[in-house]
């Protein structure tokens, strides 16, 4: 299996509703070495291919990493590319369910980083979540949000939002970037996948649904899980990231 090939295809698919994507991580692991020093135990919290990881990692080489998701072809792809680094280590959780963490309560966390994860899951799971995470890192240490947040009380700021989206998005197609149906579409005609991907459509269907927050939502939200603060690290318009100080 071309695992690299496969990280080049998911950013790239990422990168078609994200243009910013990149700077957005460059602020998280800012703040991150900021926070803890550049030598942290991170959790990676529904990693997916390990995006964060890889890029903690060309940042701080002497991190630290455990990756925890559900999806079988996200794991795959992340356990592939890992192969034989002993830096970083893989977990099957749900983090929407009460159970996710039960194994990696032995050591607290300097980070816990994540994008684009909770907006698949319903208010409930996330606010139990930011409770689970004030458990697991250490005093000091740092949480870090980067999803959709759109702000319900601004719909001229999500009108202009939306405009810049469709331009991105119509200047991608134009180059030949996938979207994320036609992604997963060129995952299921690949042999060596096609026993995640199969786990991975399951999935799907059971985590439909979920509900996007605005920022001051997210905020309020971890200080009432015991956050000593929480505030923005980075936003634009309708995409941001959060932080919160334990």
């Amino acid at each position: 299996m071309d695992w690299e090939m496969w990280q080049r295809s998911w950013d790239q698919q990422q990168q078609f509703y994200l243009p910013e994507r990149e700077e957005r991580f460059r602020v998280m692991l800012n703040v991150v070495a900021a926070a803890v020093g550049t030598a942290p135990r991170v959790l990676d919290l529904a990693c997916g291919t390990g995006t964060i990881s890889r890029r903690l990692f060309a940042r701080m080489p002497e991190a630290r990493s455990v990756g925890v998701d559900v999806d079988p072809t996200m794991l795959a792809i992340a356990q592939g590319s890992f192969e034989g680094d002993s830096r970083i280590t893989f977990l099957t959780g749900d983090i929407a369910e009460p159970s996710w963490m039960e194994s990696l309560l032995d050591e607290p966390f300097d980070a816990v980083l994540t994008a684009t994860s909770t907006h698949w899951m319903k208010a409930d799971p996330v606010i139990r979540l930011y409770a689970d995470l004030v458990k697991l890192i250490r005093p000091g240490g740092v949480f870090l949000n980067a999803d959709h947040m759109p702000d319900p009380d601004t719909p001229m700021l999500n009108a202009i939002d939306k405009v810049i989206q469709n331009a991105h998005q119509e200047n991608a197609r134009a180059h030949g970037a996938l979207d994320w149906e036609q992604w997963w579409a060129t995952v299921a005609l690949d042999p060596g996948l096609a026993g995640p991907h199969a786990g991975s459509r399951a999935i799907f269907d059971q985590h439909s649904g979920g509900e996007e927050h605005p920022v001051t939502w997210h905020c309020r939200q971890l200080r009432e899980a015991g956050f000593l603060e929480a505030g923005v690290a980075w936003q634009s318009i309708n995409d941001a990231m959060v932080v919160a100080i334990r």
